[in-house]
Formats: C-alpha cells, structure tokens, sequence
C-alpha cells in the first residue's frame, strides 16, 4: 500500500482476515506495517459485523514489541504478507539482492490475537522461521511480495526479483512468479511478463487454484492492474 512520501508511508503491506477475538466478535481485517523501518511497525484493525462488511472505526495497532522483536532475528526485516492457517499466523518475509533469504515467519495465532487485544502489545517467540531459496532472474533473487492460505494447509505466494539492495527503496522489477510452498517450496510459476505482483487472492475450484493478482507500479499515477489466473491444485 502507498501512501504519502517513502519516509512518511505507514507501508502496510501484510493484511488478513482475522478469527473472532476480544472485543471484534465476528472478526476484523488486520493491515500490518512491513516493520523495515521503526515508523513501519504500526497495525490497524477494521471490525467486521455478521454479514462481513466493515463496522465502526478503524483501530491502530501499536505492534512495534512484535515486529522489533522479529527485526533482531531476520535480516533486513520486510513483512510483505500475512495468512491465518489453521491456529497459526504466517508471515512473508521478503529478501533482497543484499539479503536474499525469503523466510516464513510462523507464530501462535492466539497469542499473536491476546496481544492485539492487549493494552499494549508485547514481543512474541515465533513457533518457527523458515527460509526459501527461489531462485533469480538475471541475477536478482526472487522474493516474497504476498500470500494466501489454502484450505489444505499450504499457501500460495508472490514474488519478484526486484532491483534493489535493501528492503526500503523500490527498483525495477526483472521478473515475477506465483507459487505454491507447504514444509518445502513445492512449485514455481514465472509470469510471462514481468509485472510487479504484490498481491495475491487464492480459491480451490476442483482440481485448479483460481488466483487473482494485484501489481504495484511505484508511481501514483499508474493505476494497480488486477489479473487472473490458474494453477494445478
């Protein structure tokens, strides 16, 4: 997400759908800042009622214990993607070409909810950290930009290999793909053309996977493009 200049923007990159908890009785919408700056540690929460649509205010989330926490265990911290499976939250960790480790950020889904509900948040012991080599195109690393949960425990992801030697600043983008990881990365789909993918949507229908992508020009005045597409289930 963008929004102001590239020192100011809160970078919430990460968003989910949250279970019931606390004070959100029929669940909330979490946005997560990507935690690669300490002004990027910031989360906010949009309450749903019983028919899914956003109620009331959105809330902020001080989640600046948890992120710093994770910040001093992996390299050039950049949460670009978070999915709820099963009692489990996961989060991306997108690499770079100087820290080109892609990791899988594994946490107790009921702690992680007692701290957002909290009145302040604290750090939390991951259950685990997992890396992922997924290779490069033209020499520049490919690296998580997004996730989504399947209903069988493994998730579909996002990733480009973008220009870039830290996890701050945008670049030019030399390739994309989507992919399917689970204990190991399972499947790697490069796309045809390289469009900066920073979003993903996944559905089972059968023996298929339909995906719905979001890219992301880094120019405000160049509308993000929605596509869609399918892989094997």
């Amino acid at each position: 997400m963008q929004c102001g200049s590239q020192e100011a923007k809160a970078d919430f990159e990460a968003h989910t759908l949250l279970p019931s908890f606390g004070s959100y009785p029929d669940g909330a919408l979490l946005a997560l800042g990507s935690g690669s700056r300490p002004n990027r540690r910031l989360g906010a929460l949009l309450g749903l009622d019983a028919q899914g649509a956003v109620r009331g205010s959105p809330q902020v989330v001080d989640c600046s214990p948890i992120l710093a926490s994770l910040d001093r265990q992996v390299a050039g911290l950049n949460i670009e993607g978070a999915v709820v499976s099963g009692t489990e939250l996961r989060l991306f960790q997108r690499g770079n070409k100087r820290n080109s480790e892609n990791a899988i950020i594994r946490l107790q889904l009921s702690t992680f909810l007692d701290a957002l509900s909290s009145a302040r948040t604290a750090a939390i012991a991951p259950l685990a950290i997992k890396t992922f080599d997924l290779g490069q195109v033209d020499g520049i690393p490919l690296c998580f930009t997004d996730g989504a949960a399947l209903p069988d425990g493994r998730m579909v992801f996002t990733a480009v290999a973008e220009g870039v030697d830290d996890n701050y600043n945008d670049g030019a983008c030399a390739g994309a793909a989507v992919g399917i990881v689970g204990s190991e990365l399972q499947c790697l789909y490069p796309l045809d053309w390289p469009h900066k993918v920073e979003g993903v949507n996944a559905r089972v229908e059968g023996d298929v996977i339909r995906l719905l992508l979001v890219s992301d020009a880094d120019d405000f005045e160049i509308p993000a493009a929605l596509f869609s597409a399918t892989i094997a289930k």
